[in-house]
């Protein structure tokens, strides 16, 4: 029953298979963005209190979902690596940090943009909400610079896992944090019923799916990169350069 999970984990299976879902994420995710992106902008009507403003919503909030994703992602490969010491998992961390920090930047910088109409300022240092964004910014950073400063690799696996795992602390944080404290934020609107207009909710969840599916072909080509180089030394891998496909 466990055969291809056994299989999936194999670098030399992951790799070829992950080749093969890569584009079969991409091209679909884009389509999905372009036209989410276009009904949000363009088609669905402005929001009787935000008026157009409100139309970044379709960037921010696929941006700080995937931010939070991808370091779920991180710390759940973490702690498989470390349980279960497979090799591949330390890999999916190491490779989902760069883009969970990219998506989390830009998650901060919409916001901003957002805020700056909304409540007349740039940025508020006494916002939950964006202050436990940014801790979780800088945890992308100290994950990738934990890592980077670690030559032994197995080092620099179990090191950055530890530190992965005990920050979920701070993504329960920014995902609870208009709940449990007051905000400038506005609470959990999108998977209520009533409090968003259909009209305006579907673009956002084709753009919700378009985002992560673009995300799961960047994870999955990154984590080719980050097995290529983990495994360089190997038998496989000087095979699969030297056959006339390259390994392409």
């Amino acid at each position: 029953m466990w055969k291809w999970f056994h299989q999936l984990a194999s670098p030399p299976h992951f790799y070829r298979i992950s080749a093969i879902l890569a584009p079969w994420l991409a091209i679909p995710g884009t389509i999905l963005i372009a036209y989410g992106a276009w009904q949000g902008l363009f088609v669905v009507p402005m929001d009787y209190q935000q008026g157009d403003a409100f139309r970044i919503i379709y960037v921010h909030v696929p941006s700080a979902y995937l931010s939070m994703m991808a370091y779920m992602i991180m710390a759940t490969s973490g702690a498989i690596g470390l349980i279960w010491r497979i090799k591949l998992a330390h890999a999916v961390g190491a490779a989902a940090a760069p883009i969970g920090a990219g998506f989390t930047f830009l998650a901060l910088c919409t916001g901003s943009i957002w805020g700056k109409p909304m409540w007349g300022t740039w940025w508020e240092w006494g916002d939950p909400r964006m202050m436990s964004e940014l801790i979780l910014l800088f945890l992308y950073f100290g994950y990738m610079a934990l890592r980077s400063s670690i030559d032994d690799t197995t080092k620099a696996d179990k090191a950055s896992a530890v530190l992965a795992l005990v920050g979920i602390v701070n993504v329960v944080i920014v995902h609870f944090s208009v709940e449990w404290w007051s905000s400038l934020h506005q609470g959990q609107t999108v998977f209520k019923k009533g409090t968003m207009d259909a009209d305006m909710r579907i673009p956002l969840f084709i753009m919700l799916i378009g985002f992560t599916m673009v995300f799961g072909s960047m994870l999955l080509r990154r984590i080719r990169t980050e097995v290529l180089y983990r495994e360089r030394r190997t038998r496989w891998v000087r095979e699969m350069i030297l056959s006339p496909e390259g390994g392409v």
